[in-house]
């Protein structure tokens, strides 16, 4: 009885992901096979078009961010951080509908082909949940290392900083900037991310791959399969959606969740799996917090 009493909820979600965590890697023979039947995505992207948004979605922030100074500069506290976030909004929905274009002029079968097919949001909505969960224990053990680590380097007083977003809505009471932020980090910043990161970074790196397999992949894995491009693509882009977020501390969980939305993507090939996984991981996070 006072065992069952000691366990959690989170304890719970935690064994239910390892479980699903294991039955993963028997079914893909360690994560092997996982990926064998990922079909390429079709397109005419050139190298350089991943950065035609990423560097939008920098211009508009800064040029939105100086007209905003120029004409709110003397806003202070939440009203400031209202405008902070407001700027950060529009400059991502910016960069959304220059993807969005893009991947209709150079994605055969256009958002389709992107995987933008409304046809599977549904099932890709429930995928999303059962994948978060699978990855949740990985998540989990980044976290805990993270942790480790810092204390054997930086000594016991080391914690893990806050992300600004989280430390704002518990910063203010005021539903403004609360439903700002709820809003970006639910909806927007994971449409824009994961358009970005997965739907075109990742895209053109396997497409890279997948044209130069018997060389290049092969010199650095020893062969040059399908599944393998796939991996070496979500590691690549994962390890650059991970570089854009500024604290440091949180980089080995991003890059666990990155791989998890990269393969989602691959598995699938519908970008709203990603999109909804990384949506409700910002979800649980703000949940969790406004609980503390």
């Amino acid at each position: 009885m006072e065992f069952a009493e000691t366990i959690t909820v989170t304890n719970l979600i935690f064994l239910a992901g390892l479980i699903l965590f294991a039955r993963w890697l028997l079914k893909t023979s360690l994560g092997r096979k996982a990926l064998a039947d990922s079909v390429p995505r079709r397109n005419n992207m050139p190298a350089y078009l991943p950065l035609v948004p990423l560097f939008i979605w920098f211009a508009a922030i800064s040029l939105t961010a100086s007209i905003g100074q120029k004409l709110f500069g003397d806003l202070q506290g939440w009203q400031n951080d209202f405008l902070d976030n407001f700027i950060l909004c529009i400059g991502e929905l910016t960069a959304i509908v220059i993807i969005i274009f893009l991947a209709r002029v150079h994605f055969v079968r256009r958002l389709k082909g992107f995987g933008l097919n409304v046809k599977t949001i549904i099932k890709d909505f429930f995928a999303a949940f059962v994948n978060l969960l699978t990855v949740w224990p990985l998540i989990t053990a980044a976290i805990i290392l993270t942790m480790f680590f810092g204390e054997l380097i930086w000594g016991r007083e080391y914690q893990m900083q806050q992300h600004q977003q989280l430390k704002l809505i518990t910063e203010y009471s005021q539903l403004p900037p609360r439903i700002l932020i709820i809003v970006v980090a639910v909806v927007i910043a994971p449409l824009l991310e994961e358009m970005l990161f997965r739907g075109f970074f990742q895209t053109t790196i396997r497409s890279y791959l997948d044209a130069h397999r018997s060389s290049l992949v092969a010199r650095v894995t020893g062969h040059g399969s399908r599944a393998t491009n796939c991996w070496l693509a979500i590691a690549i882009s994962s390890g650059l959606f991970t570089a854009i977020h500024a604290n440091t501390g949180h980089w080995p969980a991003l890059f666990v969740l990155g791989v998890c939305l990269g393969y989602a993507y691959e598995k699938s090939g519908s970008l709203f799996r990603p999109i909804f996984i990384h949506s409700l991981f910002n979800a649980v996070s703000i949940i969790a917090t406004l609980n503390q």
